[in-house]
């Protein structure tokens, strides 16, 4: 038998009879889609102008900065290692620029190593021009032309720059997280640098290996190998492979992760869209039950039925995929890339066409679309003809009918609608409370930052911490000496990262511990993120070296600032074998002003412990705020077409309430009433879903980065989850009682066998 014609005929006047369902779906996918098409090109874009940034620019394998500067004969030794060593000075100099007091690290011009992308204007040629980074720019609201005091010089901006190993504007690499408000990297003229004199002059050096590690773990090998010469050699103030260095790898790690995250939430997105078109579907085969029954006797088979069925999803999403991936490659690609840009000091990209992106965001979808509209439908439609033209849709064996209480009529006839539409009400719970894990998570990122703030200020050691490059005395009142280091944990789930290890008087006016006599506090950032108790023993490695120590846990110190230990001066210079009189830095409440800047080699104040929550929130703000609206969006939809349909299945009963008298708002009252509890409820169980589908997310999230953020919700924003998908519902609500209006009251006479 030919191909039925009269098929094909249905599927227009199906698309027009229901075309605001299909719309919105089909927005949605685009809008889905073409947003996930752009972040697939701009992101396998960006990740390529990284990954061939690091021959372009000749980006180093490491760098390290010595306590002196050194001479040739040492330098001529470490080169005997089988590496090349780069002279590469950098200041650190105060910046005020009217909006902000900041830190610039100053390099002079590089031609050899670590080269510099140029983004905009022009390389300083003048003593009094300098040229800073983009993104410290833009977060500082500063452009080509301006002019800024930089360690108390006036200076004018010749041009915004990226330099290849700040790709992540870390100024130490053992920070949670950078700050591109109160740091920033700049190129000056050899004049202008040497102008500022040594005052805060580091001496830092880059090193290429003659012969590049095949892999990271020679990688690892040659850095362990070359750090031993070297400070066998010479006073190490910092040691940095690249490997382990975030303000070069941090960006790529990042970029690279975000894929994954993506793409799933994309494929849960379409499976939702998935299971609504089969409810919907299967909720029209009810309706023509009678039609299929009549074309089943007619000689059509299942999976012609089956086919015809499955073509508007299928359609809706392809087209929508095609669409979007237009839309992805021009408009979504440029803003995926904003993002990008106000999230790390990247150099220029060339867009690159990724036929990924189009398999990852049409083909797949359309499977996924394909896959769960054929296993429900299909399951629909194995009733025997004569079933279907008696209108007899239940492959099992009827049931008794479900006694409700002794409610008054009103209630029992809305549970009965809930118990008619199970199906739909399932969706929508699923959908909502998916909705809510992307609601839940972006709302309370900016709660928890500031509680994060808040908590590290009110937990400060002291409001100065200086750490000196030797053991220099002060007048300072208050000012009181302590000894600290840091060693590495050892690899476990997390990678191994840097602890801060304090030594502090037993009678310490800054840190408050009756210290027992044995074992040590930890902070309980530690104790979080490692799961650590009282008891417990903790076991850590040399920063450069091999030799390890384990420590018992006596007790949990409240510092969330850092993962760091605690432990009496005494037992600080015994383990780690220091003179009696030795110490390295200050804590202070007043500023020390008798110590030439020279002995400083940092100084730790509340803008260094706060830069975290500063930095998160002014790069990942507007993605917060893009999916708070995709998630009410999400949840609006879903509430639309769900209660769209439920009202669609029950017309001809509305129909009928209609004859009986009742008016549109009285009929609303029976109907959507039941779609409120069901939102309700959902609001309120998504809620605990997403919170501890969250809590799961945050710690496998927080594990790739150094130090620990505490989870925190503020109670407010499940309050104001509830309210907004209640105002959403409500003028889904006015959409639905329009619909119920237009219910013919002669609709009940439709389907009377």
């Amino acid at each position: 038998m030919k191909v039925k014609s009269p098929l094909r005929k249905r599927i227009p006047r199906e698309l027009k009879t229901d075309f605001g369902k299909y719309l919105v779906i089909f927005l949605f996918l685009i809008a889905t889609i073409g947003f996930v098409s752009g972040f697939l090109v701009a992101g396998s874009s960006m990740i390529t102008a990284y990954n061939e940034s690091f021959e372009k620019y000749n980006i180093e394998d490491g760098n390290f900065e010595l306590m002196e500067e050194a001479d040739d004969t040492l330098l001529t030794e470490l080169e005997k290692e089988g590496v090349t060593i780069y002279e590469n000075y950098y200041l650190e100099e105060a910046v005020v620029n009217g909006k902000s007091d900041s830190t610039l690290r100053i390099f002079k011009p590089r031609n050899e190593v670590d080269k510099v992308c140029l983004m905009d204007g022009e390389m300083p040629q003048q003593e009094d021009e300098i040229a800073i980074d983009r993104m410290y720019a833009d977060n500082n609201s500063l452009k080509v032309g301006d002019t800024i005091k930089v360690g108390g010089e006036k200076k004018t901006i010749s041009g915004l720059v990226a330099l290849s190993d700040y790709s992540a504007l870390f100024s130490d690499s053992k920070d949670l997280m950078f700050d591109a408000i109160k740091f920033g990297v700049a190129i000056a003229t050899e004049d202008a640098f040497d102008a500022y004199g040594t005052g805060n002059l580091h001496y830092s050096y880059s090193w290429k290996y003659e012969k590049t590690p095949a892999d990271d773990t020679e990688a690892k090998e040659k850095a362990e190998d070359f750090m031993k010469v070297l400070g066998s050699k010479a006073a190490i103030a910092a040691y940095i492979p690249a490997f382990s260095n975030q303000a070069i790898h941090f960006t790529g790690d990042d970029m690279g992760g975000d894929k994954t995250m993506v793409m799933t939430l994309l494929y849960i997105l379409i499976a939702i869209m998935a299971f609504v078109f089969a409810v919907t579907t299967n909720n029209t085969i009810t309706k023509e039950a009678a039609v299929i029954g009549t074309l089943r006797a007619s000689g059509y088979t299942r999976g012609e039925l089956l086919r015809h069925y499955l073509h508007l999803p299928v359609l809706v999403t392809i087209v929508a995929a095609i669409i979007g991936n237009i839309l992805g490659y021009t408009v979504f690609k440029n803003m995926v890339a904003d993002l990008y840009y106000g999230s790390y000091s990247l150099p220029t990209y060339h867009t690159i066409w990724n036929g990924d992106a189009f398999i990852l965001t049409t083909v797949i979808p359309a499977i996924i679309m394909i896959v769960i509209n054929l296993l429900l439908i299909s399951s629909k439609l194995r009733i025997s003809p004569l079933n279907f033209l008696r209108r007899d849709l239940s492959r099992r064996k009827r049931k008794k009918a479900v006694k409700l209480p002794h409610f008054k009529f009103f209630n029992r006839f809305r549970i009965r609608i809930i118990l008619q539409n199970r199906a739909g009400y399932l969706t929508l719970f699923i959908g909502i409370a998916f909705a809510e894990i992307l609601l839940v998570f972006g709302m309370m990122m900016s709660p928890l930052l500031e509680h994060y703030q808040d908590e590290v200020l009110s937990h400060m050691l002291a409001d100065y911490q200086y750490v000196l490059k030797a053991p220099v005395p002060t007048e300072t009142d208050g000012a009181e000496a302590y000894l600290a280091g840091s060693l590495k944990t050892m690899p476990t789930e997390f990678s191994s990262e840097e602890v801060s290890v304090y030594g502090v008087e037993k009678d310490s006016a800054y840190v408050d511990i009756d210290f027992p006599k044995e074992g040590v506090y930890i902070s309980d950032s530690y104790a979080e993120k490692y799961r650590l108790a009282e008891g417990d023993t903790i076991e850590l490695k040399e920063t450069y070296g091999d030799k390890k120590y384990k420590f018992k846990v006596a007790g949990i110190y409240e510092y969330p600032a850092a993962v760091a230990i605690f432990m009496p001066e005494e037992e600080y210079r015994d383990v780690f074998d220091k003179e009696e009189d030795y110490f390295n830095g200050y804590f202070s409440d007043k500023k020390i002003t008798d110590i030439e800047d020279a002995y400083i080699m940092t100084t730790i104040t509340e803008d260094d412990l706060t830069k975290v929550s500063r930095q998160l929130d002014v790069s990942m703000g507007g993605m917060f705020y893009l999916m708070n609206v995709f998630s009410v969006a999400l949840a609006a939809i879903l509430i639309y077409l769900m209660t769209k349909l439920i009202i669609e299945r029950n017309a001809s009963s509305i129909s009928m309430v209609k004859i009986l008298g009742y008016n549109t708002r009285e009929i609303g009252k029976l109907y959507l009433t039941a779609t409120t509890w069901i939102v309700v409820i959902s609001v309120i169980l998504g809620e605990a879903i997403a919170t501890e589908t969250i809590n799961v997310i945050y710690r496998a999230m927080m594990s790739d980065y150094s130090g620990w953020l505490s989870i925190y919700y503020d109670p407010n924003i499940y309050w104001k989850i509830l309210l907004m998908v209640l105002a959403a519902y409500f003028v889904v609500a006015l959409f639905c009682l329009r619909k119920i209006r237009k219910i013919p009251m002669d609709e009940a006479l439709k389907n009377v066998e």
